[in-house]
């Protein structure tokens, strides 16, 4: 009998290079995940040292303790003052503060002065505001921070003056629609960025947008792009640009980030990529085209000596063979696939056996490999 949609998952072999975990859809963490997180642990038991310390010495006793804004907690400088329906920051943060949460409030605008005197402020979060407004100056005090997490407000552009300390920027689920030349000048040393959920088009990046940057992670998903936007840094690592209405790939789009290693392309309307699109990318390990409009399994894929986990599921794929993702004779793969979704395609079980056959015969004189998971 035919099966015309057999839902497939194969489960190949286990990686000979440890394999970096899979993509999950991004969720914005709170100001509290983040400490968890992402603290340096050198700093968080700096923290926990100094906060000891000063107890023993009993430096501050009565009225010489800090001053903590009403409403809020403060401890180990850490100042969290979120879900207090605040309109504005408060004032009396104390000076020595390091980590400040003022996420979930009602603030709509950022003033000149709302931070000052932060000079060791590491991370700010805002998340969950209705900030649109942010002076020219208001970042100018805070030349150590790093983390400046921005997401959920009503933001339009990106804040001028960010400090040239800050190694993080998250400003999702805005109302950003353009991003002008120069909108990260002097942000050397940032690394990631996430912009999702913005009703951004290509045409509102401006050449130049990103010039000086040397990003290891950009995330513009569930944006409006009709492509890979041009001039991304080519220092990035991971690219997610998901739920988006890309519907081509083309041979120049790809050809600038030698350093990937992770892809993200899911839900877009992409029915081709044109062929050597992916044979810019020698360090791919992992690759996103789900729930896409693919007719057939992209060309190159065996060729990429580091590619271990493809998703195809949720695609029109309906012909597939050995040949689709690893190389014959001389071109040996150097690492393993960890999986290959192609399940909810209109391809023929038979198929699928006969390539799981050939490549079990293909791998089995150097790895023992896994039996194939079947989800009817």
């Amino acid at each position: 009998m035919v099966i015309q949609y057999l839902p497939v998952l194969l489960l190949l072999c286990v990686s000979v290079l440890g394999a970096r975990a899979p993509a999950l859809p991004f969720e914005q963490k709170t100001f509290l995940d983040f400490s968890l997180d992402h603290l340096d642990s050198n700093l968080l038991s700096a923290f926990m040292r100094d906060q000891e310390e000063e107890e023993g010495s009993g430096a501050h006793t009565g009225a010489q303790e800090p001053t903590c804004p009403f409403g809020c907690r403060c401890q180990l400088r850490v100042v969290q003052c979120s879900d207090l329906g605040l309109s504005e920051v408060p004032e009396g943060i104390p000076l020595d503060t390091k980590f400040l949460d003022l996420q979930n409030n009602r603030i709509s605008e950022l003033k000149e002065h709302d931070f000052r005197g932060l000079t060791n402020l590491y991370a700010l979060s805002l998340v969950n505001n209705r900030i649109s407004k942010v002076h020219s100056r208001t970042f100018s005090p805070l030349k150590q921070m790093q983390k400046l997490y921005f997401s959920r407000n009503h933001l339009t552009t990106i804040p001028r003056n960010l400090p040239s300390s800050l190694v993080e920027l998250r400003v999702h689920d805005n109302h950003i629609r353009k991003v002008p030349a120069g909108a990260f000048s002097g942000l050397s040393r940032m690394n990631c960025i996430e912009m999702g959920s913005n009703p951004i088009q290509n045409s509102g990046f401006e050449p130049g947008a990103f010039r000086g940057l040397k990003l290891n992670y950009l995330r513009i998903s569930e944006a409006k792009l009709s492509g890979v936007p041009k001039d991304l840094p080519d220092t990035l690592q991971e690219l997610h640009l998901d739920n988006n209405q890309i519907q081509t790939l083309e041979l120049e789009d790809l050809k600038r980030y030698k350093e990937l290693y992770r892809l993200g392309l899911a839900y877009n309307h992409i029915r081709n990529l044109e062929a050597g699109s992916l044979a810019f990318l020698p360090r791919l390990m992992e690759l996103h085209l789900e729930n896409n409009r693919l007719t057939r399994v992209p060309a190159g894929l065996q060729n990429m000596k580091y590619l271990q986990m493809v998703y195809l599921h949720a695609n029109n794929i309906t012909d597939v063979g050995v040949d689709d993702f690893c190389p014959r004779g001389s071109g040996m793969k150097k690492t393993f696939y960890n999986g290959i979704s192609l399940f909810d395609n209109p391809v023929k079980y038979w198929e699928v056996m006969e390539v799981l056959t050939e490549l079990h015969k293909y791998y089995s004189p150097f790895q023992q490999m896994d039996l194939p998971f079947f989800q009817l």
